[in-house]
């Protein structure tokens, strides 16, 4: 009885938590999915072929752009590379289009503060910058051409079809002009629920462990293993242990927020939370797909290019919000179970689902499901990678 008990306790903190996220959750997949409309893929590929600082900037952005699970990221990253991205904008493509998104955003706003989600869009740019200088300064060419040689194979790693598609709208013209057509709404719906379907595992992952872990771990467990009674030592080993604790999740892209409100909460320092957050391409099975993509010797490149840099970012931005005052005194993020009530998140949730559910009849009626049963399959060829148009819309005429 008691461990049925402990199980619901659990239950109840993740169903609290996916109530008070399900309206952001799905406003930012939304507003995602319409800027993705208009980015085209070519487009994204024409202007990566180097690693400038200008071509490293405009790959954070069309990275943020092109929000991904972190699983489709890392197989859309190993595509820019095979058709003549460099390496270091792919890279720095791969880590936007995971950690700098409206809705990772949204949702640390909402559980752990705003504080977090500034945060995460001023580390985000000194770990790409960090990242850059890592590998101008350690990344040789004889091991960047062995892992060229690897990506050339092909080999399958996760998410492979959906990385292929180039769902924006085919229309020519303005980005205005594009949204207006009337393929517009089908392409919007077509990424709206692939994106979904694609993170959905992580964040039903990350909200049962994060419940799980909120409700059976007791405190004293995360004061030793965070150091919380050594202030210096804490903001020193927060940055550090933060990616190894995710790495062993196992949980990745949104999926880590919950989970890092509840290390908030533990006693993990600010800048630990950074780097937890960043980690989600440094999970395990992430470096089984690295080493499938690039090879072991560029897989363990990549892990301590991308933990290095990562606790660098976290020291960095702890240091910068300190001095800005800008650090939460208290830890209260919103991991204990509510009761649901009428109030603005339940009218939101309404609202949101009525979206949800309209994306998805559109998506139904032009041809989505032949699409989600192609997204996991195995790698395309380099010559179907350029671009994928829908399935021709019925309900446009």
């Amino acid at each position: 009885m008691r461990g049925l008990h402990a199980v619901g306790h659990a239950l109840a903190i993740s169903g609290s938590m996916t109530w008070q996220i399900l309206w952001a959750l799905i406003l930012g997949f939304a507003l995602s999915a319409v800027v993705q409309a208009v980015v085209r893929r070519a487009t994204v590929i024409r202007l990566l072929g180097n690693d400038r600082p200008r071509t490293l900037a405009l790959a954070a952005g069309l990275g943020a752009a092109s929000s991904s699970c972190s699983y489709a990221a890392v197989a859309l990253a190993r595509s820019l590379f095979r058709q003549g991205a460099s390496f270091t904008a792919a890279m720095a493509f791969e880590v936007a289009s995971t950690n700098l998104v409206v809705e990772l955003g949204v949702i640390l706003a909402l559980l752990i503060g705003w504080q977090f989600t500034l945060a995460e869009f001023v580390g985000g740019p000194i770990m790409i910058i960090l990242l850059a200088v890592v590998f101008r300064l350690f990344l040789r060419r004889r091991l960047l051409d062995a892992a060229a040689a690897q990506a050339a194979r092909g080999v399958a790693g996760s998410m492979e079809g959906h990385a292929a598609m180039d769902m924006s709208i085919p229309a020519g013209g303005s980005a205005w002009r594009r949204l207006r057509s009337p393929r517009a709404l089908t392409s919007v719906s077509h990424i709206f629920v692939m994106e979904w379907a694609a993170v959905i595992r992580d964040i039903a992952a990350g909200l049962l462990i994060a419940g799980a872990v909120a409700a059976w771990v007791p405190d004293a467990f995360w004061g030793h293993l965070f150091l919380t009674g050594h202030p210096l030592a804490s903001r020193l080993w927060g940055p550090l242990i933060g990616p190894v604790v995710s790495l062993l999740s196992f949980v990745c892209s949104i999926g880590n927020v919950p989970l890092a409100a509840v290390l908030w909460n533990g006693g993990i320092s600010f800048g630990g939370v950074v780097a937890f957050l960043f980690a989600d391409l440094i999970i395990v099975p992430i470096l089984v797909i690295y080493r499938k993509y690039y090879g072991t010797r560029m897989m363990l490149f990549i892990l301590a290019a991308f933990y290095a840099t990562m606790a660098a970012a976290g020291y960095l931005t702890e240091l910068i919000f300190g001095s800005l005052g800008l650090i939460p005194a208290t830890r209260h993020a919103k991991v204990l179970q509510a009761p649901v009530q009428w109030n603005y998140t339940t009218v939101l949730n309404i609202i949101a689902l009525l979206l949800a559910a309209a994306l998805c009849y559109r998506f139904t009626r032009t041809g989505g499901i032949s699409m989600l049963k192609m997204m996991n399959g195995p790698p395309p060829d380099t010559a179907a990678e350029h671009h994928h148009i829908p399935a021709a819309d019925t309900a446009d005429g």
